[in-house]
């Protein structure tokens, strides 16, 4: 279901909703540039599906309310273009809002993609809302590599990502070598998208596996 959040700075913004209402662990998941769309509510259903209250803010909300875009190269033209004004300490007050929505005295992990794996790194390095963060093919995550986690992190590229090349990955990992990092041999950029042409599935769920098996660890 779609509720309504409230940032710190008085911003309403929208948010999809999942999950048991007596969850023990919850999660907020952080969209593509595509907004909160249909796969992205599919990301949801599927960690509610293994007892998480979720979350998924809409942040395109700051630029334009009910963004659902496709996968064709006019939908990542718009993504990018709704993407670019998008202050990214704006961003992090609509991601604490929907931590602050998950059930309370609960362990709460953040999990992104795309433009959202670099939002997840951001609530791993600029807050202490999570017990635990996970990015996949977050290109921005090298940027602020040098940035201090204040809970664990677990990151997922594509070796073959265009935009994230593999010496991004390798400067990661040298800043960063108590971070799991993860390399998916011949794999794209969206290769967890199965509405993208860049969909690998047995990476797709091998990822997963191992996102959960990391959220099971720091959350409970």
């Amino acid at each position: 279901m779609m509720i309504e959040l409230t940032a710190a700075d008085g911003h309403t913004l929208g948010a999809y909703r999942t999950g048991p209402t007596d969850a023990t662990k919850a999660l907020v998941v952080i969209q593509e540039i595509f907004g909160v769309n249909r796969h992205m509510r599919r990301v949801c259903d599927a960690f509610a599906a293994e007892g998480y209250a979720v979350i998924a803010p809409a942040l395109f909300d700051r630029v334009e309310r009910g963004v659902e875009l496709g996968y064709e190269p006019a939908d990542v033209k718009r993504g990018r273009e709704l993407r670019g004004p998008i202050d990214a300490d704006l961003t992090l007050l609509d991601v604490l809002a929907a931590a602050g929505a998950l059930p309370a005295g609960v362990k709460r992990g953040i999990v992104g993609y795309c433009w959202g794996g670099t939002v997840a790194w951001h609530g791993a390095t600029r807050s202490s809302a999570f017990s635990a963060a996970c990015g996949w093919y977050g290109g921005g995550i090298v940027a602020a590599k040098d940035e201090v986690a204040r809970c664990p992190v677990q990151l997922h590229f594509g070796e073959v990502d265009a935009s994230i090349p593999m010496t991004d990955v390798t400067a990661i990992r040298e800043a960063q070598p108590d971070v799991g990092v993860f390399v998916y041999p011949g794999a794209g950029h969206g290769f967890g998208c199965e509405e993208r042409g860049s969909y690998v599935q047995a990476d797709a769920e091998r990822a997963q596996e191992r996102t959960l098996r990391f959220f099971a660890q720091h959350l409970g």
